[in-house]
């Protein structure tokens, strides 16, 4: 579950379809005064048996190693095949989402849910991200929101990150050893875990179906900020004098060639989006025959 999630695919889904989902928010929720106490009492057997540490801990690390090792390898895709890495990421979210619309009772109320946060989705992502600036604030910011995404099933930390104008900022802030952004978005991210948690479990018991479709529906609307042709209309210098990009829309990849003068590479971008549907499900599948056989 942590291992997957920078790389696109829901890790809150992991946990959903692999039965781990409901230890993950109680694993979350146990790490209280009560238990914080055992551990400055020096109690730390009782302390790591009552906060499930062994599960944590292997989260933690696969967390972790995303961070330090993969996320080295989207920072170069990104930068070297932009066209190529969108596309993969575009299909990973899409399958992620209709596997989570598959799970749905369909009732007035869900689909009123997610045509709503249809809507939401393609309005947010008309919204330019720039607006955001790139400071220790809005990396606190980033970790909160990254790590509340984690926790739904359907959303993933760098779908978050990629719609907000995030992910190549907190990607390099790692890959360079910024220490001051990466703390900052750490602490965000231990925030937005241990207070979403509490407030995730409580909607998620009384109000599942309604909420999946929500969140679906956002998933799907937001699929336009991921789209692998676009055409960059303004740019903006950064602190190391570097050209990056500002303002972007999505085109058509027939128009692509004439107005960027670049291959659009159709063939190969349709490959990985078929890549990517493969991968989540091949997971999907193992995951269901492990869960038949336990």
């Amino acid at each position: 579950m942590g291992a997957t999630d920078m790389i696109g695919i829901s890790g809150g889904s992991v946990a959903l379809v692999t039965g781990l989902y409901p230890e993950l928010l109680q694993t979350i929720q146990s790490i209280n005064k009560s238990n914080l106490k055992l551990l400055l009492s020096f109690r730390i057997a009782e302390f790591w048996k009552n906060i499930n540490g062994n599960f944590l801990s292997v989260l933690l690390l696969g967390v972790i190693c995303s961070v330090f090792y993969l996320t080295k390898f989207t920072s170069y895709f990104f930068t070297h095949y932009p066209i190529l890495t969108l596309s993969f990421f575009f299909g990973l979210i899409f399958i992620s989402s209709m596997l989570v619309l598959k799970e749905i009772q369909w009732r007035l109320g869900t689909i009123l849910f997610f045509l709503t946060g249809l809507i939401s989705g393609v309005i947010f992502t008309l919204v330019p991200p720039t607006h955001l600036p790139n400071n220790l604030f809005f990396a606190f910011g980033a970790g909160a929101l990254t790590s509340c995404a984690i926790l739904i099933p359907g959303l993933s930390g760098s779908f978050i990150l990629l719609i907000t104008g995030k992910y190549r900022y907190i990607i390099n802030a790692f890959n360079t050893f910024n220490i001051p952004i990466i703390v900052f978005f750490g602490l965000g991210a231990i925030a937005g875990f241990f207070g979403f948690a509490r407030v995730l479990s409580w909607i998620l018991d009384n109000y599942h179906g309604t909420t999946v479709a929500l969140l679906a529906g956002v998933m799907l609307g937001s699929l336009n900020k991921i789209w692998p042709w676009r055409e960059i209309t303004e740019y903006v210098t950064d602190n190391k004098g570097d050209q990056v990009p500002l303002f972007d829309h999505s085109i058509v990849p027939w128009n692509y060639l004439s107005v960027t003068g670049k291959d659009p590479l159709v063939f190969q971008a349709i490959l990985m989006m078929a890549l990517a549907v493969f991968i989540i499900v091949f997971i999907e599948r193992v995951n269901t025959r492990l869960k038949t056989k336990i």
